[in-house]
């Protein structure tokens, strides 16, 4: 076989060219038939393939995920059951709408029984958040430092939350024992479902 022979094939009339030609078309043939399927077939449903395994991995993730939270599902209902337990009870201790008056006169007086001069004590309209209602008070008070601890003490040992907020202290002078304090302390209330 060399060049020559190969410039001597008649390519209208194969059947007559020798044998290694025939051969050798029937494999170009082949290979391009091969190529064309793979190009026009495989390599789409490869791809597919591709995507179908990515999606598999996150589905097997998703299930994993799901079925790890089946599996503690009874766990989340016992915490559940304990958080609406827990929030019943601090829901207990936030006053409704009617008690708040109340809760005012009983801070003021915890002020007074911890020894404290009340000058400023302020009740300022409620500001509402998303489920709950909040007031603030606006305090100046004179006493000494132990009787600002007795009152913050008092103040948490209220039976409704009341909070103390932007607490500023200082000396009425350099000779006395005393100091004044400002505060705001906030009370919260759960808002109705008509509010």
């Amino acid at each position: 076989m060399d060049f020559a022979e190969l410039q001597n094939v008649n390519f209208n009339n194969i059947g007559t060219s020798p044998l290694w030609v025939k051969v050798l078309l029937i494999g170009l043939v082949c290979i391009a038939i091969l190529f064309a399927g793979y190009w026009l077939h495989h390599k789409n449903q490869l791809e597919g393939l591709k995507r179908v395994q990515a999606q598999e991995i996150e589905l097997r993730s998703t299930f994993e995920n799901k079925a790890e939270k089946a599996a503690n599902l009874e766990l989340y209902k016992v915490q559940l059951e304990e958080m609406r337990r827990t929030f019943g009870t601090l829901l207990r201790q936030l006053p409704s709408k009617t008690e708040i008056p109340a809760l005012i006169v009983d801070i003021s007086q915890t002020g007074l029984a911890s020894g404290l001069e009340i000058e400023l004590f302020k009740p300022n309209p409620e500001s509402r958040r998303e489920f709950y209602a909040e007031k603030p008070i606006s305090l100046r008070v004179k006493g000494a430092y132990h009787q600002f601890g007795t009152f913050a003490s008092e103040i948490a040992a209220l039976p409704r939350i009341v909070t103390l907020h932007n607490i500023s202290l200082s000396p009425i002078d350099e000779n006395s024992n005393e100091m004044t304090m400002t505060a705001t302390a906030k009370t919260y209330r759960y808002l109705d479902e008509d509010e």
